[in-house]
């Protein structure tokens, strides 16, 4: 009688494995393997399919299969009808580590696990880019048609044409104009004040072209840095630090207010004609009207 079956279960005691992960590790199904260690060759299937048992069964264990099949007695199943099993093959069985043996069904449950997450994981962003694009091309949609189904009717109010100016018959030149100035009490001159600080890269005021419409034309020359603002009546101000030896024109139809950082340094011409002295250097003007008198 065939002795393979205590052989077997001798070794698979010595490594502490049990039955159960013998047939996991081998996909020999569990009742094959307890009629092999039983020597039930009765309840096996051909010897071809048996021995390919055995070796499958040894190479989990780590041991040469050799001795296991020398052991067994296909001649103790013969004449007994052999219960059809595939055969195993002894490559795919994996290796059975006895120190911390877990089963395969647990790795394969996580494996499951984690290609669950993944494909969650990948169809939220599928699903978040696709709204993302669908929003996108909404705002898209609207920001094209806005324009259109938003735009007012032009406007005659928004950008009113300039009236025409009426030019007045020309008078005849006035006589030199006689600065009105606002000084300071007592007849000496004024204390030099400290001219307002003004970046010195500030742009040059441009000339301004005469204009045929305007009546009054001023132009200031520097003879030293003055600071000047210049203010007509219809509430146009210009402020800046004009360096020496620099001149300025300004044309309005309405009389200059001045304000004037050092009177000494810069002269006046208005209409073509010269402004009497303004004052000693370093003198200040708060107000100066030009012309006086409009004519």
């Amino acid at each position: 009688m065939s002795a393979v079956g205590s052989y077997l279960r001798n070794l698979r005691g010595q490594q502490g494995v049990s039955l159960e992960e013998l047939a996991r590790a081998t996909r020999v199904l569990y009742r094959h393997l307890e009629a092999l260690e039983a020597d039930d060759l009765a309840a096996l299937p051909a010897p071809v399919f048996t021995k390919g048992f055995i070796r499958a069964y040894c190479q989990v264990l780590g041991v040469a299969p050799d001795e296991a099949l020398a052991l067994y007695d296909p001649r103790s199943n013969e004449g007994r009808p052999a219960a059809p099993a595939p055969l195993p093959s002894p490559t795919a069985a994996p290796r059975v580590h006895t120190a911390a043996a877990k089963p395969p069904r647990t790795r394969r449950g996580h494996g499951a696990v984690l290609v669950s997450l993944a494909l969650l994981v990948v169809l939220g962003v599928a699903l978040f880019a696709f709204a993302v694009a669908f929003k996108s091309g909404q705002e898209t949609g609207v920001g094209q048609r806005s324009p259109v189904a938003s735009a007012p009717p032009p406007s005659t109010e928004a950008s009113p044409e300039p009236s025409p100016v009426v030019e007045p018959p020309a008078p005849s030149p006035p006589p030199p104009a006689k600065p009105s100035m606002d000084t300071q009490p007592g007849g000496t001159p004024p204390p030099s004040v400290a001219t307002p600080a003004v970046a010195a890269s500030a742009p040059a005021i441009p000339q301004a072209a005469a204009s045929p419409a305007s009546s009054y034309r001023l132009v200031a020359r520097t003879t030293e840095t003055t600071w000047m603002r210049v203010r007509t009546e219809d509430g146009r101000t210009i402020e800046e630090t004009i360096p020496a030896n620099e001149v300025r024109e300004w044309v309005s139809n309405y009389p200059f207010v001045l304000s004037i950082g050092n009177a000494g340094g810069v002269t006046l011409e208005l209409n073509g004609r010269p402004i009497p002295r303004l004052g000693a250097s370093g003198a200040v003007i708060t107000r100066l009207v030009l012309p006086s008198e409009p004519p």
